[in-house]
């Protein structure tokens, strides 16, 4: 989820820049969308530490703190990790068989033995008293 980018990656006195990436899902309209950061350390004039999020060249609000959906704008927001979102559309878009048709299934060899058919009686028959 995360990788230390090299100095090469470091700008505007950055220390280090990390690479993250998150899946969103907002919990109103169902939006779901996948954004990648570098998260940027810096000190200040005083030696604080503190981090800047960039997302596509821009500097953006922490998406932790209070994440916001591109759609709807509500902050009921589900943040995972990254790839959820991808792998939820990828399946949505796998063939499914029309209604009435069922998907092919892997049959098992057939067994030598006679396979055993269940009754009632068999499933009752601990309750059952014994003539004395």
């Amino acid at each position: 989820m995360s990788e230390i980018a090299g100095q090469s990656g470091l700008r505007n006195g950055a220390t280090a820049v990390v690479n993250e990436s998150y899946s969103f899902a907002c919990m109103r309209c169902g939006h779901g969308w996948e954004q990648s950061y570098e998260i940027e350390h810096h000190k200040d004039a005083e030696d604080r530490e503190f981090v800047l999020y960039v997302a596509d060249g821009r500097v953006v609000p922490s998406p932790l703190s209070r994440p916001t959906c591109q759609n709807c704008d509500n902050h009921v927001v589900r943040i995972m990790r990254a790839g959820q979102v991808s792998s939820v559309r990828e399946a949505a878009h796998r063939p499914r068989p029309l209604p009435g048709q069922a998907e092919p299934v892997d049959v098992p060899e057939p067994d030598a033995r006679e396979p055993h058919h269940w009754h009632l009686s068999d499933l009752l028959h601990v309750f059952q008293r014994k003539a004395s």
